[in-house]
C-alpha cells in the first residue's frame, strides 16, 4: 500500500464562520492510501461494523429475555454494549462508506459529527470498563449489603457519558478541533494543528480519557489477582481451576483494553509532537482499526465469557432447556472461607468484623467449589455478586 502526497492544508480555526469553513473544506488528505490499501480498510471496517453490531445487539436481546440478567452490575455490561453499537451504527458507517470511495463523503459538517460520536462513545466505553473493574474490585474487597440497589450503577452510567460529554464538547467550541486522519476516510481530533490550545487540548484527553482508565483497571485487577491467588493458596485442588479462569479474563482483558487503544494513543501523541509527516497514512489507519475492534472484542470479554450470560445465550441457542437448571441442589456445595482484610463500608459491618473475622463467600463473588456444584436457575434473579465474573 503507496501513499500519495498532496499539497491541500487542512488546518482549520473553528472560530470561523461556518460558512467561511465549508468554503476551506477540502475532502483530500495530506497523505492518500492506494486503491488496494482502502479495499482492505473497508473489508476490517465492513466487518467490524457487522459483528460489532450483531454482537452487541445479542447482549441487548439477552438482556430483554432474561430477567435474571438484569442486575445492578451488569447495568454497566449494558451501558458498554450500548455504546459500542451505536458507535457501529452512527460512526463505523461513515467510515466503511468512504472507504469505499477511497474519500471523505460527507463533508465538514459530517466530519465535525463524526469525530464527536466516535469519540464520545469510545470515551464512554472506556470509562465504563474503569468503573466496572473498579466495581468487581470492591465487591471483593468491600462489605455489601446482600440488596439489589440500582442506584449507584446508574448514577455510573450517567457520570460515564457525563465525562465523556464534557471531554468531546470542546472541539467543538474552539478547544482545539475535528478534522480528517489517516488515509482521509474518517475523521478525529486534529492532531496534527500546531497550536498550544491544540497540544494542551490532546494531552488533557491522553490522561484523563486513556491514562487513568488505564490505571484504574491495572490497580482493581491486580488486586483482584491477588485476592483469587490467596483463594488458590489455601485450597489448591478445588481453586486451581478457579483460579486459572479468572486470571485468564483478567489477563484478556487488560491485554485487549492496551491493544485497541494504546497504539492509537501513541500514534496520536506522536503526530502531535512529532515531527511533519511522521506518522504514515498505514501507520495512522492501523491503530484507528485496533481501536474500533473493541466494539467486536469488549461483548465477547465482558458477556460471553461471563458463565450466568453463557447459559442464557445457550438457552436463546435452544442447545440447553431452562428446566435443567435447578435453584437447589440435594447436596450441598462446600465453600472455602478465606480471611482478606475486607473493609467494612458501614458501622454494622465494623461492629460484625470486629467481633469475627471476615470469610470470603459468594458474597464476594469467590467462592470455591467441592465434589458437589450447586447450579442457579437463569429465570431467577441471582445476586449481583455473582456476576462479577
Amino acid at each position: 500500500m503507496f501513499s500519495e502526497v498532496s499539497d491541500v492544508d487542512l488546518t482549520f480555526n473553528l472560530g470561523a464562520p461556518l460558512s467561511h469553513l465549508e468554503q476551506d473544506w477540502s475532502d483530500a488528505p495530506h497523505e492518500r492510501l492506494s486503491l488496494s490499501g482502502h479495499r482492505v480498510v473497508s473489508v476490517c471496517l465492513g466487518s467490524i461494523m457487522v459483528f460489532g453490531f450483531l454482537n452487541n445487539l445479542l447482549v441487548l436481546v439477552l438482556f430483554c429475555r432474561f430477567r435474571s440478567l438484569r442486575t445492578p452490575v451488569n447495568m454497566l455490561l449494558l451501558n458498554i454494549s450500548v455504546s459500542d453499537m451505536l458507535v457501529c451504527a452512527c460512526g463505523t458507517t461513515l467510515s466503511f462508506a468512504s472507504s469505499l470511495r477511497s474519500r471523505w463523503l460527507y463533508g465538514r459538517t459530517g466530519c465535525m459529527w463524526y469525530g464527536f460520536v466516535n469519540s464520545c462513545f469510545g470515551i464512554v466505553s472506556l470509562v465504563s470498563l474503569a468503573v466496572l473493574s473498579y466495581d468487581r474490585y470492591s465487591t471483593l474487597m468491600v462489605y455489601n449489603k446482600r440488596v439489589s440497589d440500582y442506584r449507584k450503577p446508574l448514577l455510573a452510567v450517567g457520570a460515564a457519558w457525563l465525562y465523556s460529554v464534557g471531554w468531546t464538547v470542546p472541539p467543538l467550541l474552539g478547544w482545539s478541533s475535528y478534522g480528517l486522519e489517516g488515509a482521509g476516510t474518517s475523521c478525529s481530533v486534529t492532531w496534527t494543528e500546531r497550536s498550544s490550545a491544540s497540544h494542551s487540548y490532546i494531552v488533557c484527553l491522553f490522561v484523563f480519557c486513556l491514562g487513568l482508565p488505564v490505571l484504574v483497571m491495572v490497580y482493581c485487577y491486580g488486586r483482584l489477582l491477588h485476592a483469587v491467588k490467596q483463594v488458590g493458596h489455601i485450597r489448591r485442588t478445588a481453586a486451581r481451576r478457579r483460579e486459572f479462569h479468572i486470571l485468564f479474563m483478567i489477563v484478556t482483558t487488560v491485554v485487549c483494553y492496551l491493544l485497541c487503544w494504546m497504539p492509537y494513543g501513541v500514534v496520536a501523541m506522536m503526530a502531535t509532537f512529532g515531527r511533519q509527516g511522521v506518522v504514515s497514512p498505514v501507520a495512522a489507519v492501523v491503530p484507528s482499526i485496533l481501536a474500533k475492534s473493541s466494539t467486536v472484542i469488549n461483548p465477547v470479554i465482558y458477556i460471553l465469557m461471563n458463565k450466568q450470560f453463557y447459559r442464557c445465550f445457550l438457552i436463546l441457542l435452544g442447545c440447553k432447556h431452562p428446566l435443567t437448571e435447578s435453584a437447589h441442589s440435594a447436596v450441598p456445595s462446600k465453600t472455602t472461607v478465606v480471611q482478606l482484610n475486607r473493609r467494612p463500608c458501614d458501622s454494622s459491618s465494623r461492629h460484625a468484623t470486629a467481633a469475627e473475622p471476615a470469610p470470603l463467600t459468594t458474597q464476594g463473588s469467590i467462592h470455591m467449589e467441592g465434589t458437589s456444584a450447586v447450579k442457579t436457575d437463569p429465570a431467577k434473579p441471582s445476586d449481583p455478586a455473582s456476576t462479577v465474573m
